[in-house]
This record gives structure tokens, C-alpha cells and sequence, in this order.
């Protein structure tokens, strides 16, 4: 009896899987708020004409985010892409960290011993 011979997953069937991830919303902000657990705040801005004056306006938007590890602090630039619902107002996790921000490391004016 011959044997079928099933074909070995190469690396463009590996990628393609992982396309479907590609699939989930993502949005790109700074983190405005670290101070829950495992959770952050990411501010997202949308530049959208006025429905009557079609005069271009900024628009923000707040989303919950999961952060497992704690990675990100206030000022980062970061991904986050849609999840399942978490909490009552988490739907997103994050992904990476784009930008670390410059202020994140910086240290207090008492820490430094200047007088002001």
C-alpha cells in the first residue's frame, strides 16, 4: 500500500496563521494613566470633518487596556489590540510598547537636591 505523504508546514503556512491575528482592530496612542493593577489607559486621537461645518476637528477617545506584565508607564507610545471583554470596561490588551517616553525615567526635583 502506498503511503500519503502529507506535506510538512513551511514558514508561509506559520505566517499565515498568524495573519489572523492581523485581523483584530489596533489602535496607536500615549499611556495617560497607570494607576490600576494590570490595567492602563490609552488616549487615541481621530481627526474627523464637522458633520455640518466640514471644518477638521481632533477627536479623543479613552480605552481600557490589559497590561500582564506592567511594562508601560505614563507617556509611552503603545499598540493595543481588541480582546475579549475582561472587565466591564476592558475589550483591549497591549501589544507592545512603540516609544518609551523620556519623562518615565526621569527623576523627581527633591531626588536631584536642587532648591527651587
Amino acid at each position: 500500500m502506498a503511503e500519503a505523504q502529507i506535506p510538512a508546514k513551511n514558514d508561509s503556512q506559520n505566517i499565515d496563521s498568524h495573519k489572523s491575528d492581523s485581523r483584530k482592530n489596533e489602535k496607536v496612542g500615549p499611556v495617560v494613566s497607570t494607576k490600576m493593577q494590570k490595567t492602563i489607559v490609552v488616549q487615541t486621537s481621530r481627526r474627523v470633518p464637522h458633520p455640518l461645518y466640514k471644518r477638521i476637528v481632533t477627536k479623543h477617545k479613552k480605552f481600557y487596556a490589559h497590561d500582564e506584565n506592567g511594562t508601560a508607564r505614563v507617556g509611552d507610545i503603545v499598540r493595543i489590540v481588541e480582546c475579549r471583554p475582561l472587565s466591564k470596561l476592558k475589550r483591549w490588551r497591549l501589544e507592545e510598547v512603540v516609544r518609551r517616553s523620556a519623562l518615565a525615567g526621569a527623576p523627581a526635583p527633591s531626588e536631584l537636591d536642587v532648591k527651587i
